[in-house]
């Protein structure tokens, strides 16, 4: 592996593959000229870093921030879109890390309602594969993202602003979409004491024997949770009825950013270069891992209501872990054989699909069945949040480790993935065609089980 002179004047093979992908030497060469406009000086590398960094975790911790209602949402994301899309004429690269705020922002929201609503009514058969459907269009998104950055469409240096603004689109279509959904049924009845709105709400998503027993395992809930308010985020953390639940989620949402994919996103590029890909076409064989990670969310889908959720996302972080074993190794011999460059590349897109048969869409699904109606809400708040932090702490100080760190970085990932499988092998239980209500009284079978042992 290459080694640092830290010099500020020369850039690591690694960090620099990662900073000289298209788009963002595109936009790092804007922030360039602009700093060169300004004060008659380049910008120095640990700046220009800084700089960079801030911008892509600006998304993340808009995210942190973004649990308003939709209407926002969607003012957010064209706030987002037109700010991004100024920044270029204007000359202004602050715009982009405002930009980037107001876009995390919109997915902070999305991510958070998005789950907890197609988890509230789905029947309870088919909740999984339904509750899929985030991390389904989200790799979708990536996908979609990519080839719209290719040169032949948007990718162009010129056009990476327009790029940037096409937030607005999936914006415009929510506010032409939405008012057709009809609201959660469990929400309606649980929280609000709808009954009559439940029940029309329920028949335009179910009908049939599932109409019936959906409303029953609804009426169930409600009883049980008559008389008890709900929960604010801060009171989860008291309520000893829903901790280990609460470990649960905190340990599985942080887990999801810390557990090596975003390393392996990292290093890519630069594998691929030493597996003798042309420059050229890096673009390409990127847009495949993106279609790898969209395929492996949709094949989690259709197995997730057979298999059950412990079996993939346990099996998810098991295959993380060997191949963690595997990067580290071909990475440090890269240069050993003309054949170890290509053995990275097949570690880098099994890496991801292990990462999307499991981790990637199991985790938002369990925090949605390991609570009921009144402890829901907070709970997606709470593992959203946690989320979002974890997602902020590597893009902000990744690009800075890895010089420190390089290959051997995955270590680290592979203790997280091993420790995450133990704990949900050991503590969570499956949750497959169960009711909340049912889950819960498992945790609670397992908590007294434990204090009397």
């Amino acid at each position: 592996m290459p080694k640092s002179n830290g010099t500020v004047t020369e850039y690591q093979p690694l960090l620099k593959s990662f900073k000289e992908t298209e788009r963002i030497r595109d936009v790092q060469n804007f922030i360039n000229r602009t700093w060169i406009e300004r004060y008659d000086s380049h910008i120095t590398e640990q700046l220009l870093t800084l700089v960079w960094s801030t911008i892509v975790s600006m998304f993340t911790l808009g995210g942190l921030i973004g649990k308003g209602a939709l209407l926002v949402n969607n003012l957010s994301a064209l706030l987002a879109a037109l700010f991004m899309g100024l920044s270029h004429p204007t000359g202004y690269y602050e715009l982009l890390i405002i930009g980037r705020l107001f876009s995390g922002i919109n997915a902070g929201v999305s991510l958070c309602v998005q789950p907890l609503y197609l988890g509230e009514i789905a029947p309870r058969a088919l909740r999984g594969g339904m509750s899929m459907g985030t991390s389904i269009f989200i790799t979708a998104g990536i996908l979609l993202g990519q080839v719209v950055g290719l040169n032949e469409l948007l990718g162009k240096p010129e056009y990476w602003s327009v790029l940037l603004s096409t937030t607005c689109i999936p914006a415009v279509l929510q506010l032409l979409i939405l008012p057709w959904f009809p609201e959660s049924p469990r929400y309606l009845l649980i929280d609000k004491g709808d009954e009559i709105g439940c029940r029309k709400a329920l028949k335009q998503l179910q009908s049939g024997d599932d109409f019936q027993r959906e409303m029953e395992d609804m009426e169930k809930e409600r009883i049980s949770a008559m008389g008890i308010k709900p929960k604010k985020p801060w009171e989860l953390f008291v309520d000893p009825s829903t901790r280990l639940q609460l470990i649960t989620i905190l340990i599985l949402n942080s887990a999801q950013q810390l557990n090596g994919i975003n390393a392996i996103y990292f290093y890519a590029s630069y594998i691929f270069r030493q597996s003798g890909i042309p420059e050229e076409m890096i673009p390409y064989v990127t847009v495949g891992t993106g279609a790898c990670e969209c395929i492996t969310a949709l094949t989690c889908g259709i197995l997730i209501d057979s298999l059950g959720r412990r079996a993939l996302i346990i099996g998810g972080y098991i295959l993380m872990t060997i191949w963690c074993i595997c990067v580290t190794l071909t990475l440090t011999f890269q240069e050993a054989s003309p054949w170890v460059p290509y053995a990275s590349m097949i570690c880098v897109f099994a890496f991801i699909l292990s990462f999307g048969l499991g981790p990637g869409g199991v985790t938002n699904i369990l925090t949605a069945e390991l609570f009921t109606q009144t402890a829901r809400p907070a709970a997606y708040i709470i593992g959203g949040s946690i989320n979002w932090l974890s997602f902020f702490f590597i893009s902000m100080v990744f690009p800075f480790i890895v010089n420190g760190l390089q290959q051997y970085c995955f270590m680290v990932f592979l203790v997280i993935c091993c420790l995450v499988a133990a704990y949900i092998f050991l503590v969570v239980p499956e949750t497959k065609n169960k009711t909340f209500l049912e889950i819960q009284l498992e945790f609670l079978s397992r908590k007294k089980r434990k204090s009397e042992g």
